[in-house]
């Protein structure tokens, strides 16, 4: 549940599990201006930066966000990327949100923005992506100490210290929190806070902070400004292991959803990107299916996957709405999963009202989609269909990007500083300065250290007959159901995949056809009684790809080579998940590149990290990859 907010006949919204006021009567937003933005010297600071980088203890209602990206958006000196990074232990009601910035109307627009993706708000981080994905808020749900661990370090260049008082929340102002907060720092990062408490004063000078009291906001008298210089030296600051001293050039190989989403995340930053297709067209391989299914993995656990698809599901989402027409390139309708018996179970305390977006399906949905009495499922809520090439086509259609097709690379030579991408012939593709390597199982032929198996899959589709009773929500659990998507012919459905892991090439196999009408009686025998007469008269008809999968089933993503990480980075191996994979993997390669937060926390990076390859050579893909 969200946490409950007590608004004031005053108008100052206060809270019971505190007993404080999150903002004076003066206003969190003149707050936010005066104590914060300009304690920070912003927006000067930032003037001609590519990015800027704030983190804050203590979202709140969340008006200093919106303040500092109202901030951003007016300023014709911003930086490409503003990323703010914010902790909150017990985020409010969506409404709460709308309702605080009501009075601002600058900032109005901004809170609906920000409200339509306030959901799914589990403890761990989210990613959400606004303005066109030039804004990131990185919001990290839980105890300030635990979120701050989790964090992967990077360089921040303001400091907003907020959440309730010193006396009401010691723990955020703790020396044991301030010290975690230190360790994103830099010299000449700058700090504000409207606390002058004399143990934040102590343990941030100890920390390396030099400090001076300003005038504050009434009826506060004073705030607190700083800067992190301490006295003592400090680490020899550099690069991060593969990142980019500025965008340049960047040549991508592979045109599926991997290398189309880190096509768009680089040319947000900035870069020229070539992407370079083997086949004629994009989405030539895997990722060419008519239609694919965006559901998150559920486990009672909460197991890593479930994590992962979560993120992954999150940012996908997001950037379907964004880029997409529903209802023609995707649908989000929800996705009914059908498990049988005791395997229908979900994390403790998940329920319809909770900020889960996946729960026991209801005796009604399973009703409505066809499925027989003792049937058991998950609902997803957040979930859907996606056309994976009009994501891709969206994802290319860019500014900063150029796509060549019929470019089948089979050599990448370091020449200098650069890197250059030759075809078997020896003719010269493509020259850059940077290289990502996305091309599904092809990526073998350029990163043969690298454990990737092709895993051969085949579907059944078709035309819907006039009044043929399909679900309309989609239907997963052993393969899947996907009717009812618009397509100028007519309406398509859908339904399989096998897992062939014995053939790396697209042939279409009858057996496969006989298999996809056996998995799909099993899912939903309506459904397969309602096919039947289109498989046994031939009009059901096949579509085979061949999925990249590493053998623990999870994506890789950094350099080919741990040890050159300047070198070609690989982004794939996303398996059966490419919707779900390829946003968020593109968005963790790029904040790699640039020093920015990482989407995800440093334990779900590192889990997709090439740096475990060396353990997974040894170890066979398993089935149902």
């Amino acid at each position: 549940m969200a946490e409950p907010v007590d608004w004031h006949a005053d108008g100052v919204p206060h809270s019971a599990r505190f007993g404080d006021i999150y903002h004076s009567q003066s206003g969190a937003v003149a707050q936010a201006r005066h104590v914060f933005l300009a304690g920070c010297g912003l927006p000067e600071a930032w003037a001609g930066q590519p990015q800027w980088r704030i983190l804050e203890t203590g979202f709140g209602l969340g008006l200093s966000f919106l303040t500092a990206w109202q901030a951003w958006r007016a300023d014709p000196q911003r930086p490409r990327l503003l990323h703010f990074v914010s902790i909150e232990a017990y985020p409010v009601a969506r409404d709460d949100l709308l309702r605080a910035a009501a009075a601002h109307p600058e900032l109005a627009p901004l809170a609906g923005e920000l409200a339509a993706q306030w959901w799914g708000l589990l403890p761990g981080i989210h990613r959400l992506v606004l303005d066109g994905g030039r804004v990131l808020l990185t919001l990290c749900i839980g105890d300030v100490q635990a979120m701050l661990r989790a964090l992967h370090r990077f360089d921040a260049d303001s400091l907003f210290l907020d959440g309730f008082s010193p006396e009401r929340n010691p723990q955020m102002w703790s020396a044991e929190t301030l010290k975690t907060v230190a360790r994103f720092a830099r010299r000449g990062t700058r700090l504000s806070t409207w606390s002058v408490a004399r143990p934040v004063r102590d343990a941030l000078a100890a920390c390396g902070f030099q400090l001076r009291k300003a005038p504050g906001l009434p009826p506060k008298r004073d705030c607190l400004q700083g800067v992190f210089d301490p006295a003592w030296p400090l680490r020899q600051a550099g690069a991060a292991p593969g990142a980019a001293p500025a965008p340049g050039r960047c040549a991508v190989v592979g045109a599926g959803l991997a290398g189309a989403a880190v096509a768009a995340s680089l040319a947000r930053r900035g870069w020229d990107v070539r992407v370079l297709e083997a086949g004629p067209h994009p989405a030539a391989g895997a990722s060419g299916l008519p239609a694919g299914v965006l559901a998150p993995h559920v486990s009672p656990d909460d197991a890593l996957l479930s994590r992962l698809t979560r993120a992954g599901g999150r940012a996908t989402w997001e950037q379907a709405r964004a880029l997409l027409a529903e209802s023609r390139d995707w649908q989000a309708g929800g996705v009914l999963e059908r498990r049988n018996g005791d395997r229908t179970r979900l994390p403790e305390g998940w329920h319809e009202e909770g900020p889960n977006e996946s729960w026991h399906a209801s005796p009604v949905q399973l009703r409505e989609a066809g499925l027989p009495p003792e049937a058991h499922g998950i609902w997803h809520a957040r979930a859907g269909w996606v056309r994976p090439a009009r994501l891709i086509e969206a994802w290319l259609d860019q500014p900063g990007i150029q796509l060549r097709t019929h470019c089948r690379v089979a050599r990448i030579d370091a020449a200098g500083a650069f890197w250059v991408l030759r075809d078997a012939d020896g003719a010269v593709l493509a020259e850059a300065d940077r290289v990502v390597i996305a091309a599904g199982h092809q990526s073998r032929e350029l990163a043969p250290m690298a454990p990737l198996q092709g895993v051969r899959g085949q579907l059944a589709w078709g035309r819907m007959d006039a009044g043929m009773a399909l679900p309309r929500m989609p239907i997963n659990g052993d393969g899947h159901l996907i009717a009812h998507v618009p397509d100028d012919g007519g309406p398509l459905w859908l339904t399989g995949a096998t897992f062939d892991r014995e053939r790396d090439q697209p042939v279409l196999l009858a057996e496969d056809v006989v298999a996809n009408r056996d998995r799909l009686e099993r899912l939903h025998p309506a459904a397969a009684q309602a096919l039947d007469a289109l498989f046994e008269r031939g009009d059901a008809q096949a579509w085979a790809g061949v999925r990249c999968a590493s053998a623990d089933r999870r994506p890789l993503v950094g350099p080919r080579d741990p040890e050159a990480p300047q070198g070609p980075w690989l982004c794939t191996a996303m398996g059966s998940r490419g919707l779900s994979f390829a946003a968020m993997c593109a968005e963790l390669l790029a904040a790699r590149w640039h020093g920015e937060p990482w989407p995800l926390s440093a334990a779900l990076a590192r889990a997709l990290d090439t740096q475990r390859v060396h353990g997974l050579r040894t170890h066979p893909v398993p089935s149902g990859t």
